[in-house]
């Protein structure tokens, strides 16, 4: 199991600007696919506190839930990417 973990749900571009981010920085990463309708994502709930997606779970730097594509990408940038130290 990947320390990097996303719920995802197809189509959804703001997913998709995550997972490319991911790619481009060649990480590995566990895909979760959340249903569409929000009452029935009670799995990324319990990780995040709300039903959105994308929703990142990053065990090795404790990140337990970070919701929102631009926070997600900036993050992973700032860690894994050129930001990093």
């Amino acid at each position: 199991m990947s320390e990097i973990e996303l719920y995802e749900l197809p189509g959804c571009p703001y997913c998709a600007k995550v997972k490319r981010k991911l790619d481009d920085l060649d990480l590995e990463y566990e895909i979760h696919q959340v249903p569409a309708s929000h009452s029935e994502r009670e799995a990324v709930e319990a990780v995040s506190g709300q039903t959105g997606v994308p929703v990142l779970v990053d065990e090795a730097h404790d990140v337990e839930g970070m919701p929102e594509s631009a926070d997600i990408v900036a993050y992973l940038d700032e860690t894994y990417g050129d930001g990093a130290a």
